[in-house]
């Protein structure tokens, strides 16, 4: 049991494989043109992965590296995250698992899908399942209603398979003893902290320069350089040209009723007294009094805001609870069923959320309204005419760009249609030498992926539309020593003083074990050992800060064995720690995360068991993978 607990320490956000297998759009490029023809990337038992799933995975899981990553992503990153790999692995578990679904005869009715998806908040308004949403926000998201709830119903059908396998794990009484023990045992340490930059006297020769510099010449290689030039067809440069009819708005008007309808809001104030939605009656009970007793004054003719302002604890209290209009759905759902209920002038009784206690003040109340053809006009002019005036530059754009077909260089095409060509400075993949880009990384990557000699496709980085052109490329190369020896220098001498650090700290560390005390030793380096206090494991430590090296050596210490092997380097330097006692938690508190504590292992029980079960499938099933994808 304890294995899985230090498996899984820090982090209760285990990715249970169940927990939503949605359809997976992906692809790069990789899959070759035998893999094509067939329509085929793997098999299992005999059932075909085809090319365009592995396609659509491969493209999801690309753009969601991308979200973490932005820019900085790149080819060596993709292949050592062997993203390739991570599709097929996803749809050979997803075939299994829907093939061991069918032969145990699992189905999911038309029913389960709907209330599932009824059920999710994304797709709901005021709490309850709103179809034109659900439409909208898969429009976001490019999906169709159709894939989706294909994806989802796989998910649910899962769901049940998972169920039935693991759902009889249980943890006993004593697991949870013992997961409680071991996550809420606290220790404290002395510790002594060796920081680099107390050795300011480091001297470095110029031999020593030169040295280090000839062992990591490709450290300071220069970025690679391009210089382009582009053309740019803004948008805002065509509303002149664009005329909007009265029928068209009225048109747009009819077709988008949806945008011009105004719900009803509510203006008002509020005052928080704070209790922790899983807090124990007594705790509830105290907060409640403490509620009442200002509705009492509120109530007697006392300032509402000025009473929020000394008694509340919400983030409004300094603006006297004021929390401006809001919407039935931007509030909790007992809070808005409260608020929407009452009158302008209205001091409601205490509500409980799950923040707390609230007494709640509506200052006014603004019906549902729709906004009229007349009033909308204006703003649908503008937003047709933004539009119009987009489409306007992108034909332009395309025209340029098929002009291009026909001639050498851009700045030819650019002359004969009397366009206005920009010229860029040398820059760096980073970006930001393209004065007038708005998003200037977007811009910057788009030229890097520009072979020499091509003109780019028509690119939209936010602010128009751009055709792209490289005037030169300058290649990374290796400077000379001395237009770099500034760095070069800072950088040897960092490292001697991270060694000089290093050695004083293994240096205190062999002082220690060999019996001397710690405040003693300390002092021979001028410095003096601190007291962490107690902590838990996954604390940031007093201090010191969040080191989890730190913590789990920590925990590892007891009063026999007081000392680490090893010194610990951490983002400030060199530590040397010692135990100096460690305190059990109190069992009072068991009681109260007994429950959590059950949850959290049976889910990690249940992932598994799991996991388990389908690597002894994977074992028992013919699986055949075309390789020259990997």
């Amino acid at each position: 049991m304890l294995s899985l607990m230090r498996k899984h320490a820090g982090s209760w956000m285990i990715k249970i494989l169940l927990g939503g297998i949605a359809i997976t759009f992906i692809f790069w490029g990789g899959y070759q043109a035998t893999s094509r023809r067939s329509g085929r990337v793997a098999t299992v038992n005999g059932e075909t992965i085809t090319a365009e799933e592995y396609r659509l995975t491969y493209k999801r899981l690309i753009e969601q590296v991308q979200q973490r990553f932005g820019n900085n992503l790149n080819e060596e990153m993709i292949n050592n995250m062997q993203l390739p790999k991570q599709a097929i692995d996803q749809l050979v578990d997803q075939m299994l698992m829907r093939q061991a679904a069918s032969e145990l005869d699992l189905r999911v009715s038309d029913e389960d899908l709907s209330r599932s998806i009824k059920s999710i908040g994304a797709f709901q308004t005021a709490g309850v399942f709103d179809p034109r949403r659900y439409k909208l926000v898969l429009g976001r998201n490019n999906l169709s209603s159709e894939s989706f709830e294909v994806s989802q119903r796989d998910s649910l059908l899962i769901e049940k398979l998972n169920n039935l396998i693991a759902g009889s794990v249980k943890v006993s009484d004593d697991e949870a003893v013992e997961w409680y023990n071991w996550s809420n045992a606290m220790v404290d340490l002395e510790f002594v902290v060796f920081e680099p930059d107390r050795y300011p006297d480091i001297v470095v020769t110029a031999d020593e320069i030169q040295q280090y510099f000839e062992g990591r010449k490709d450290s300071y290689k220069t970025e690679p350089l391009l210089k382009m030039r582009y053309l740019k067809f803004e948008p805002r440069n065509y509303v002149a040209k664009v005329e909007i009819s009265a029928v068209e708005i009225s048109e747009y008007y009819e077709e988008h009723s949806d945008e011009f309808q105004n719900p009803k809001t509510v203006e008002a104030r509020h005052i928080l007294i704070q209790v922790d939605q899983n807090a124990a009656p007594e705790e509830v009970a105290k907060a409640q009094e403490k509620i009442e007793d200002i509705l009492k004054k509120a109530r007697g003719e006392q300032d509402f805001a000025e009473l929020a302002k000394q008694y509340s604890e919400g983030p409004s209290k300094d603006k006297g609870g004021h929390l401006g209009s809001f919407r039935r759905e931007a509030m909790v759902k007992p809070f808005s069923d409260k608020a929407f209920a009452m009158q302008a002038g209205e001091i409601s009784d205490p509500v409980r959320t799950r923040f707390g206690w609230h007494i709640i003040k509506v200052e006014k109340v603004n019906e549902a309204t729709v906004t009229t053809l007349a009033d909308a006009r204006d703003k649908i002019r503008q937003k047709l005419a933004d539009e119009y005036a987009k489409q306007l530059a992108y034909d332009e754009a395309e025209s340029i760009f098929d002009a291009t077909f026909e001639s050498d260089q851009l700045e030819t095409v650019a002359a004969e249609n009397q366009l206005v060509v920009y010229t860029t400075d040398f820059f760096a993949r980073q970006g930001g030498a393209a004065k007038g880009v708005q998003n200037k990384s977007a811009f910057a990557k788009a030229a890097f992926e520009l072979p020499e000699g091509e003109i780019s496709e028509i690119q939209d980085f936010g602010d128009g539309y751009y055709l792209m052109e490289i005037i030169e490329k300058r290649p990374a190369k290796i400077p000379e020593l001395n237009a770099v020896e500034e760095k070069v220098k800072a950088d040897l001498i960092k490292e001697k003083k991270g060694e000089k650090a290093r050695m004083d700290a293994e240096a205190l560390l062999s002082a220690l074990k060999d019996g001397v005390n710690i405040a003693t030793a300390s002092k021979e380096f001028d410095l003096k050992a601190q007291s962490t206090g107690f902590f838990k494991r996954n604390d940031a430590i007093p201090n010191i800060g969040f080191e989890r090296d730190i913590s789990r050596a920590a925990f590892e210490l007891s009063a026999p064995n007081s000392l680490p092997q090893e010194i610990i380097d951490g983002p400030k330097g060199y530590y040397v720690i010692k135990f100096k006692r460690r305190k059990a938690p109190s069992m009072a508190d068991f009681d109260k995360e007994k429950e959590g504590i059950n949850n959290r292992l049976v889910q990690q029980k249940r992932f598994k068991a799991f996991q388990a079960w389908l690597d002894q499938r994977k074992k028992s099933s013919e699986i055949v993978i075309e390789e020259s994808l990997l």
